[in-house]
């Protein structure tokens, strides 16, 4: 069924969906769908905190330069003293909606919220809420929309595909009802927040993560995606095979946790003058090396000598969580392993967060802003969220005229295909790309894992000729099309730097390395 145009429609709930849609609200009216289950989305397991410049003893140009260092000569410079120069500014946005920050009881930190640091940081700058950040703000902000009256919040829809006309303009996204119904809401200019792509392997930091749904959408559409090859693992996932998904922030190794072998030898500093505290690219690929070298499923990270009251004082979610899981993390290390984490590459978009497609813009995970560059610094995420959901807020505060073309129809067919079939489709690829492109690539792997994916891609082709639309199907299309092109982006990348490590190419081997950029067609 086709609805009346909406005047701003955001596609994601998180803390950009969120933030964007609480800056526009006193302008313009917002439609936001956000996932119906609360596990869902990545904002609300960020445990570590949102890193800007807030101490009297640190300045803007100090985290310019540590985040430049991070991306490993990737980062646009001018989106990353943006991002940094409005950070102050978006903090001060996010205490105004009552987010309950942890307070600092030093007088002289000369701050009244508490400052922690993490990798790749040469300051304390992170703020945070226990180590629960994500949460906090998630539900800070939520409860802020669900009481606005110019936010309509729905979580019985879920976007399957973007709406574009002749003229090459996105006029709204087609979606689905819990009945398979299908619903198209027209909107004046749509906004996509959907997070990233980790959900393309099989070990993940989050319960339910994107597999770049998003991105495809925007690309099918006509704009541009940007650094696919970079996709960080966040070293310190908890280990725990019978268990979900849960994050071991970064914020553990700031506050000192050292990370040992399995046989309990510290190996960070042989490796990196940082230690624990070089960026993630550099701990994850040497966690991987001891796990390879001596045979093991995980490291250890240990904070036990932190002792018992620090401990349950900084990390209170950790502890307790671990200590559910039957592991006392006062009086044992825990075993961590690497897992996808955060997509650094996504829609290309200008400091507005306008991509090349009239009339939708992209904030968030899903965005490439130009400031992760090859490796995004830890508490840079939820800091780009913030910053370009409200400046993409402001771009669109007065609405903007598009040319009225005729939309293009959608193309399904009323053929039923089964969930287990789609979900043996999804893992097959999570197998492909875990094994082929996580941490370690190399041109052979690359090239085993194009030929695997073309051959499932038809496959499902095959299968699913004039299938009918699901949400499970089209993301498991949505997914295998993002894969496709990342092994691509890999490919085209003849040097190893940042996420993308590949043995076969020289490391920095571009005398002036550029963005990897993806057009449809």
């Amino acid at each position: 069924m086709t609805q009346a145009p909406i005047e701003v429609l955001i596609i994601g709930g998180g803390v950009a969906g969120l933030s964007m849609a609480l800056e526009i609200a006193d302008h313009r009216r917002v439609t936001l769908l956000r996932p119906g289950e609360e596990a869902q989305g990545a904002s609300r397991w960020a445990q570590g905190g949102i890193a800007a410049v807030l101490s009297p003893t640190d300045d803007v140009e100090a985290h310019i330069q540590d985040t430049l260092v991070a991306g490993d000569g990737l980062c646009e410079e001018p989106a990353v003293r943006f991002t940094v120069e409005q950070g102050p500014a978006a903090i001060q946005w996010l205490l105004s909606m009552g987010v309950p920050f942890t307070p600092d009881s030093d007088p002289a930190s000369g701050y009244p919220y508490h400052l922690t640091r993490e990798g790749g940081h040469n300051a304390r700058r992170i703020i945070h809420a226990d180590d629960a950040t994500g949460r906090a703000v998630t539900d800070t902000l939520l409860n802020k929309a669900l009481a606005h009256s110019s936010i309509q919040v729905r979580d019985d829809l879920t976007a399957i595909e973007l709406i574009g006309d002749t003229a090459g303009t996105c006029r709204g996204a087609r979606c689905l009802d819990d009945t398979g119904n299908v619903h198209e809401l027209l909107a004046e200019n749509t906004v996509l927040a959907t997070g990233g792509a980790s959900g393309l392997y099989r070990h993940t930091t989050s319960p339910s993560p994107a597999s770049g749904e998003g991105m495809i959408m925007a690309w099918r559409l006509g704009a541009e995606l940007a650094n696919l090859e970079f996709q960080q693992f966040h070293p310190t996932c908890l280990y725990d095979p019978e268990g979900s998904p849960f994050l071991i922030s970064e914020a553990v190794r700031g506050e000192g946790g050292i990370l040992l072998n399995i046989h309990g030898q510290r190996f960070m500093p042989a490796i990196d003058e940082r230690a624990e505290l070089a960026p993630r690219d550099v701990v994850a690929r040497a966690i991987d090396a001891q796990m390879q070298q001596y045979g093991s499923d995980h490291v250890l990270l240990d904070i036990r000598h932190l002792g018992a009251e620090a401990i349950r004082h900084h990390f209170p979610t950790i502890h307790g969580h671990c200590l559910n899981r039957g592991l006392d993390i006062t009086q044992q290390p825990i075993p961590v392993v690497p897992a996808a984490h955060y997509s650094c590459g996504g829609i290309a978009t200008d400091l507005n967060g306008a991509t090349a497609v009239e009339g939708l813009h992209a904030v968030g995970e899903v965005a490439y802003t130009g400031l992760h560059g090859a490796n995004r610094m830890a508490s840079n995420s939820l800091l780009e969220c913030l910053v370009f959901a409200r400046a993409a807020a402001h771009h669109l505060q007065q609405a903007r005229a598009h040319q009225k073309a005729d939309i293009v129809p959608a193309r399904w067919g009323s053929r039923s295909v089964s969930e287990s079939q789609i979900l043996q489709w999804r893992e097959h690829m999570r197998e492909i790309m875990s094994a082929r492109v996580a941490i370690v690539r190399s041109d052979a792997g690359l090239a085993s894992a194009l030929a695997q994916l073309q051959q499932l891609e038809k496959e499902i082709e095959e299968s699913t000729i004039e299938a009918e639309p699901s949400v499970s199907l089209m993301a498991c299309r949505q997914a295998l099309t993002l894969s496709l092109l990342t092994v691509a982006s890999a490919q085209q990348r003849r040097e190893s730097r940042g996420l993308h490590y590949n043995p076969d190419c020289a490391v920095h081997a571009e005398a002036q390395p550029l963005p990897s950029r993806v057009r449809c067609g």
